[in-house]
């Protein structure tokens, strides 16, 4: 695990030195060429480096351990930093669309051979960057948001390659503020989801979770008569907490443990939660809602 968690670390890094230095040529090429493309993908290119750095960051607050201020650990830092990074990606898109806007209605000359040969640095040190961060990007957010930006950006690449050769061959200057809105849109259409999944975790949202399946999965274990007030919520992109009271017959604690041990077994192995904490009561509640806030005082007599 540590040595997993120190390559993606070192990915991170390796990454962000690499768009640091795009971001220069790229900044130096769209000045000399005229290209706002090329120029926008450079300030695009500039963002993710910040955004980059962010994410390293909290990769390596997201490896500290639980303690007393944090006791289920520091793995939020990195929805965090995912929510940044993509909420600044969507602001740099509004950006890119806003000066392609002005560019139509305002051509002006570009250099298409300066325009190609920066891209083509540009494209070579996008594809490395995305390569390094695509195997962390389907378990991790922050990795997911940081290998989107950068696929972005080898998609940008593409787009301000093509179109400096139309500029190069046919003078169409026109193709450069279309494919910067295309590029701004294609960011804003993959960010979203990331903003949205971010949001829901740290607003503690529920999971996708069949709540009434898992009842009917408790309740067939022996013991139990009822089970409500469920909650659940996610520390992170994969870790799920549940709790739940349930009403259990009289018994000795030892055979309620043994209860335990079946709940657990259901819902770690069927359901894949990470963290289970039981509440066992005799007939208080036995009749609240299955998902509830209020606390049920014990029947009277």
């Amino acid at each position: 695990m540590g040595e997993r968690e120190t390559l993606s670390g070192q990915k991170f890094l390796t990454v962000t030195v690499l768009n640091a230095g795009i971001t220069v040529v790229e900044l130096i090429g769209g000045v000399l060429s005229g290209s706002l493309s090329l120029l926008s993908d450079a300030f695009h290119n500039l963002g993710n480096t910040f955004s980059i750095a962010i994410g390293y960051f909290a990769h390596r607050i997201s490896r500290r351990c639980e303690d007393e201020h944090n006791t289920y650990g520091y793995g939020r830092a990195r929805i965090l930093a995912a929510l940044l990074n993509s909420l600044l990606l969507i602001v740099v898109a509004i950006f890119l669309v806003a000066e392609a806007v002005k560019r139509l209605m305002q051509p002006e000359h570009i250099n298409g051979d300066v325009m190609i040969t920066v891209a083509v640095i540009g494209l070579v040190a996008n594809l490395i960057s995305a390569v390094l961060m695509h195997g962390g990007s389907k378990h991790n957010m922050n990795a997911k948001a940081t290998y989107l930006h950068l696929l972005s950006d080898t998609l940008s690449s593409f787009g301000v390659i093509f179109g400096g050769l139309m500029i190069a061959w046919y003078n169409v200057t026109m193709i450069d503020p279309i494919i910067t809105i295309l590029v701004a849109l294609y960011i804003s259409v993959e960010s979203w989801p990331i903003v949205r999944h971010a949001v829901t975790i740290l607003m503690q949202g529920a999971p996708k979770l069949d709540y009434e399946a898992i009842k009917t999965d408790l309740m067939k274990i022996d013991g139990i008569t009822s089970v409500h007030h469920i909650h659940a919520w996610m520390i992170d992109e994969n870790r799920i907490v549940f709790s739940a009271h349930v009403n259990m017959r009289d018994m000795k604690l030892s055979e309620a443990e043994m209860i335990y041990h079946r709940i657990e077994r259901v819902l770690t192995t069927k359901y894949h939660i990470f963290h289970v904490t039981i509440q066992a009561e005799d007939v208080r509640g036995k009749d609240a809602e299955l998902i509830s806030l209020n606390e049920d005082t014990a029947e009277k007599p």
